[in-house]
């Protein structure tokens, strides 16, 4: 968490619950809360004029959204939008700074997730502009295994639409894909979840 409750509450936060598919904040309005996962999953998109989903990311427990849109006066150039139930903290634009400047230890932790974000957009920007799938699916699975666990022991969390949806892919090529790394043992697939 990159915030405690505790710290959250003291400064004004109240809880909000969001139903599946309702949507935490639109693309074109202007950012006036600070939002912080306490429980479920939430995702940042985009639509093309075809109607195609684009998945910029999937945050979860813990995790914040939109915070880096409240360090300037643009609009939120994305949706964010509840995958699952989820309970999530809000707190006003003005309370969150407050919070930050009365409290460094934390302004430095946000700082860090901003900086981490951030290494992981340039990453994924590159890596998603391979024309080789293998290569596209190979690095969203890394960044989202991180460092830790043996080959195989980390299950991937993601459906293949949100594969296709983080990648740019189409859903086809993603099935085609997954199912030759497991030929070629990148990955293992066990009861149509994948394990890399």
């Amino acid at each position: 968490m990159i915030i405690s409750e505790d710290l959250l509450l003291a400064y004004g936060a109240i809880y909000e619950m969001y139903n599946v598919n309702e949507t935490v904040f639109h693309e074109g309005n202007l950012p006036k809360y600070y939002f912080q996962i306490d429980s479920g999953i939430v995702e940042l998109n985009n639509y093309h004029e075809d109607g195609k989903e684009f998945t910029q990311n999937i945050l979860s427990d813990g995790q914040s959204l939109g915070e880096s849109f409240l360090f300037d006066d643009k609009v939120y150039p994305t949706n964010a939008t509840a995958k699952t139930a989820c309970r999530i903290f809000k707190l006003p634009k003005n309370d969150f700074f407050s919070l930050l400047n009365q409290n460094p230890e934390v302004s430095a932790k946000m700082f860090k997730c901003l900086a981490d974000r951030l290494y992981d957009k340039y990453i994924m920007l590159f890596n998603i502009s391979s024309p080789d799938p293998s290569y596209k699916i190979k690095t969203v699975m890394e960044s989202l295994k991180g460092e830790s666990g043996d080959k195989y022991s980390f299950q991937v969390p993601l459906t293949r639409q949100q594969l296709a949806n983080l990648t740019g892919l189409r859903v086809e090529t993603v099935i085609r894909t997954i199912k030759k790394m497991h030929d070629n043992h990148q990955l293992r697939i066990e009861n149509r979840k994948i394990f890399y």
